[in-house]
């Protein structure tokens, strides 16, 4: 039998003002009742770090979304990343290099690389003095006044790239390369 392979589901749109309760224990409970593995939850806002012996990033995204649908009744975006590449998303943020407050910095997280003509799209002026830089699957985000100010929202990453996306602030983000790690 394969040795397992660790991975961190991020959900979209889970506990968010009220709507699509899921309590943290259930939602580990669905997930091991897939056979996944040492599932550890991050805060009450979707994020998952688990093993797996069997398949791959969309075959588990897809089950885990199953799951979720099945026992809570919601339909949720699943977007996985590995801890390599969730470290290569962390080592990676070119608004550190420059000094950024980390307390005002995101990544957004797309369920796959968007085209060419898609990027094309995206208006880096559409909320001075918000920045934003697509590295592949990622979009790093700084929000000096907030990312609750921003208009840099996930509707209109979704809407101009034609992927999903979920966001999450530096400080989860690095907590769960943490947990990556352990």
């Amino acid at each position: 039998m394969s040795s397992p392979k660790t991975f961190v589901a991020l959900l979209r749109g889970i506990n968010l003002a009220g709507r699509n309760r899921v309590s943290m224990p259930e939602l580990r409970s669905a997930l091991e009742s897939l056979g996944l593995e040492d599932v550890v939850t991050y805060i009450q806002s979707g994020n998952v770090v688990f093993r797996s012996r069997t398949g791959g990033a969309q075959k588990l995204a897809a089950a885990v979304e199953g799951a979720i649908a099945g026992r809570f009744g919601i339909d949720v975006v699943v977007i996985l990343r590995t801890p390599a590449e969730l470290a290569k998303v962390a080592a990676g943020n070119p608004f550190l290099r420059g000094g950024a407050d980390p307390s005002k910095l995101h990544v957004v997280f797309l369920s796959g690389g968007p085209g060419k003509k898609a990027t094309a799209q995206l208006d880096p002026a559409r909320s001075p003095p918000d920045e934003l830089r697509l590295e592949g699957r990622e979009i790093y985000l700084h929000t000096p006044n907030g990312f609750g100010r921003s208009k840099l929202t996930v509707d209109y990453f979704e809407r101009r790239l034609g992927v999903d996306a979920t966001v999450r602030n530096w400080r989860t983000v690095t907590k769960l390369v943490a947990l990556t790690e352990s």
